[in-house]
């Protein structure tokens, strides 16, 4: 059973006639005739009381009339939700992030959702390095990491650049030192992040590369309460700007340039390479574009030279312009 049978179908029942539901579909009556054969002969049943002159229906075409107006009305339905789907009236975006690239998604997503306030947006806290088999797996669309996956599977953007800040609460009294050695930390106390990840791995083999002893007798479960429990005068940390801004500017927390630390960040979009984006990841990609136009540094937007390119595949390169073959980047 075809949806067209069943258009021709309801004409003829709209119409009570062969011969005027061919006009109106602009088809002749002897093809109006088969079509209805054939959908009589799929459903085992027939349709029309032939001995009637207005073309009335048997009980077995009443039923489907019931039926027909039903799938009819949803395949427009289907029709005009996809259409809504491509203008951004509706659908939904699926993004991975950690609690650090998260403060990242903030100000991208306040300009995603002011152009898109009908699309649904869910950001799924995750470690950085799980985000990729999530990507896999199809859990989430898009994924915001500080490191280089796969290029063969993955695909990145490097979206934001950001620094370590080394921080002390106002009363600390390093708090009015304009700068400091990596030296004069050895008997500090750090506030550590208890998640072990890359970044904590470089800091580690800093101290050890300037025989510095690193003592981090106290672990907590967040940036937020390592900014906190630093503002409270209880030792001092290593976190990122991105993290810390806010803190910096209204005085909860000291920055402390430590030359020996001058390490820094790039955070990455990413998605998997064979993926076939959703509208609403592509118009989110669009944004980050253009937050990187207004405002600049540490925003940009700058597809990863190091990926392999269409070219080195063997393909061909794509002419369609925009984000799959990037015109320029910021």
């Amino acid at each position: 059973m075809e949806l067209t049978q069943l258009e021709t179908f309801l004409a003829v029942a709209e119409e009570k006639s062969f011969s005027r539901a061919a006009v109106r579909l602009h088809r002749t009556q002897p093809a109006i005739s088969q079509v209805i054969r054939k959908l009589e002969e799929d459903v085992g049943e027939v349709l029309f009381d032939r001995a009637a002159r207005d073309g009335a229906l048997t009980a077995a075409g009443r039923l489907l009339h019931e039926y027909a107006l039903r799938m009819l009305a949803l395949r427009r339905e289907a029709s005009s939700a996809l259409g809504e789907l491509k203008s951004l009236e509706r659908g939904s975006l699926q993004l991975a992030a950690n609690e650090y690239t998260c403060m990242y998604l903030l100000p991208a997503l306040d300009a995603f959702c002011r152009d898109y306030p009908h699309v649904s947006v869910a950001v799924h806290r995750m470690l950085a390095s799980h985000i990729p088999d999530e990507l896999n797996l199809r859990t989430v669309e898009l994924g915001v990491i500080s490191y280089r996956p796969d290029p063969e599977q993955f695909r990145t953007i490097a979206v934001y650049g950001d620094s370590l800040e080394f921080i002390v609460g106002p009363h600390h009294a390093l708090a009015r030192a304009t700068h400091v050695s990596i030296a004069d930390l050895g008997k500090q106390r750090f506030v550590a992040h208890n998640v072990a990840s890359p970044l904590r791995r470089k800091v580690i083999e800093a101290f050890q590369r300037y025989r510095t002893p690193l003592n981090m007798p106290i672990e907590l479960p967040t940036i937020e309460a390592i900014k906190r429990f630093v503002a409270m005068g209880n030792g001092v940390a290593l976190v990122p700007h991105l993290t810390v801004a806010h803190e910096l500017e209204a005085g909860d927390v000291v920055r402390i340039p430590v030359d020996e630390l001058e390490l820094r960040r790039v955070l990455r979009l990413v998605h998997r390479r064979q993926a076939t984006l959703s509208y609403a990841a592509q118009a989110f990609i669009e944004s980050l574009r253009a937050l990187a136009r207004q405002q600049g540094p540490p925003f940009y937007f700058h597809v990863d030279p190091a990926e392999p390119t269409p070219e080195s595949r063997g393909q061909k390169k794509p002419e369609k312009a925009g984000y799959r073959n990037p015109t320029g980047d910021v």
